[in-house]
């Protein structure tokens, strides 16, 4: 059977030899990896089979994150890694139906120390499988996949409760993450003409206001040097910084005062809230609601120190009783159009994005199908006949 052969979810008429498709960095690239409007589609097709159930992940919940190896601070084994800041290996499979019909795992190691070897932070593999024999369909590298459909949850959320004739864009963190949502927010708000970015290095400020002159020239950037500087006076704010997780006095915090009527709040990284953004006057929407309740299973309270989104601290305030439970809303519902997206130009809506192994799936379906159309890639072959049957 050869990948070049099918689609995903096809029957495999030829088993039981079995090739898969290998798809490379800039093989992903030439199939379409960084085409941000594709990837909303897709991302929001997926979010519409959340809602209607289409889909598992892991757990016994079906809604967990994934699984994570972690390292201990001191060991008696002198090779095992040690803990410093995002050194993790992390596992995120999951089964996407729908068009997709097919299951996949990202898998990625991460080291922050990287950086000084010139590599990224965190190396990600994504492979898909047939859902029905569990056959590989392609090994993909997944490092683009992740950053695209990450920026394309913020793209979802800006469609359905952005202001369409948003023009000023605050971002805390200006990295892949930063440029990502960016370009999402330019696709659902197209008259965009300014934004406001806050970081910790020069470099990485000069390089993402480079980016975004090169690539949107009608934008104008304006470095700033606090997280009020991005929230205030913005229609759409976003905070994409890595921060080390166990301390949220530390996240970045958004404080009532500074939130103008009409704002859309896009949290996909660690953030914070004061008292008054607990109040009625701000809709406060999870990307899925079953993330969020997998992590009450799962971890101990209060959860925010382990899980930086801001929906993670919606839960702890509910168990403190300052919240009621029915305040929060559910992203996938919006799109199903079970609930109301924005209702009006003076709504403030904060939507956290926790990050979820279906998005992989969705996207890295969209990019097999076409490289398989398009005939890029490399076959590689599993068996001929499996030697145990």
């Amino acid at each position: 059977m050869s990948a070049n052969d099918k689609g995903a979810g096809a029957a495999l008429p030829d088993l039981p030899k079995i090739d898969f498709l290998y798809l490379s960095e800039p093989d992903m690239v030439r199939a379409g990896v960084t085409d941000m409007p594709s990837c909303i589609d897709a991302i929001e097709e997926m979010f519409g089979l959340l809602h209607a159930g289409d889909y598992r992940m892991a757990g016994g919940n079906n809604n967990s994150h994934g699984a994570i190896i972690m390292f201990p601070d001191d060991s008696p084994f002198p090779d095992m890694p040690k803990n410093t800041t995002d050194r993790r290996f992390m596992a995120m499979p999951a089964y996407l139906g729908g068009s997709f019909r097919t299951a996949g795992m990202k898998w990625y190691g991460s080291n922050v120390a990287n950086r000084e070897k010139g590599l990224p932070r965190s190396i990600l593999t994504f492979m898909l499988n047939d859902a029905d024999t569990g056959a590989p369909l392609a090994l993909m590298s997944a490092n683009l996949l992740s950053a695209y459909r990450t920026g394309a949850v913020p793209g979802v959320g800006a469609r359905h409760l952005a202001r369409k004739d948003s023009r000023v864009v605050g971002i805390t963190g200006p990295g892949v993450m930063a440029r990502t949502s960016l370009s999402a927010f330019m696709d659902a708000c197209p008259q965009i003409d300014t934004v406001k970015v806050k970081g910790r290095g020069q470099a990485n400020l000069d390089a993402f206001t480079s980016w975004v002159k090169e690539t949107y020239p009608q934008i104008s950037v304006r470095q700033v040097d606090t997280d009020e500087e991005i929230v205030r006076d913005s229609d759409i704010a976003t905070f994409c910084a890595s921060v080390p997780t166990g301390d949220p006095s530390i996240y970045p915090t958004v404080r009532r005062e500074w939130v103008r009527p009409g704002t859309f709040l896009s949290m996909p990284a660690p953030c914070n809230i004061d008292d008054g953004m607990n109040g009625s006057d701000v809709r406060k929407v999870l990307d899925f609601t079953g993330l969020y309740e997998a992590y009450l299973e799962e971890l101990p309270a209060p959860r925010h120190i382990h899980i930086p989104a801001v929906g993670v601290k919606y839960f702890d305030l509910i168990e403190e009783g300052k919240l009621a439970r029915d305040a929060l809303e559910d992203l996938s519902a919006i799109v199903a159009g079970a609930t109301p997206g924005r209702r009006n130009d003076d709504e403030i809506i904060i939507l956290s994005i926790g990050g979820m192994a279906v998005e992989d799936v969705a996207w890295g379906t969209m990019v097999y199908r076409n490289a398989v159309a398009k005939g890029i890639g490399t076959n590689l072959n599993l068996w001929e006949q499996p030697v145990l049957k």
